[in-house]
């Protein structure tokens, strides 16, 4: 739930900025100088460019959380039994210990969105945040691209 309310506020808090940014390019464009009108079209595009990663991003993580959903229901998320480390994260020694299993399980299986996404949790575990966007997300391809 925490993580949830904090990427709410840093939504809301770019697109605050992403409001003053187009303001500000606004007033930049409608100014006399040449200099100040091409500074404002260039920064019109930041706004699209924050606009745009918002959304996919926003995007990717309703899709993994539905996704994770599923698996639950299904009685397919793996059971957390890692030690956890002061901070509440997963001891990262432990999860690469219990890594090599769901790399098995996607290499055996490569179309399979659930071992996909169970690999996405034991990148995540184990700190890597970067892989574990990477398998989640071919997990929503492979989901989005099966047969209903």
């Amino acid at each position: 739930m925490k993580a949830r309310i904090a990427t709410l506020v840093m939504a809301a808090l770019l697109v605050l900025y992403l409001v003053f940014v187009t303001n500000y390019a606004i007033l930049l464009i409608n100014s006399a100088e040449l200099l100040a009108k091409a500074l404002g079209f260039a920064l019109v595009v930041l706004p699209g460019i924050g606009a745009w990663v918002l959304i996919a991003d926003l995007v990717f993580v309703v899709r993994g959380e539905r996704l994770l959903r599923q698996l639950g229901v299904e009685g397919g998320l793996p059971v957390d039994t890692l030690p956890r480390m002061p901070s509440g994260r997963a001891d990262p020694a432990a999860a690469d210990a219990e890594f090599p299993r769901y790399q098995a399980e996607v290499e055996a299986d490569p179309g399979s969105w659930r071992a996909w996404l169970r690999l996405g949790l034991a990148y995540d575990a184990s700190g890597d945040r970067r892989r574990a966007r990477w398998a989640t997300r071919r997990a929503i391809a492979l989901h989005r691209s099966a047969p209903a």
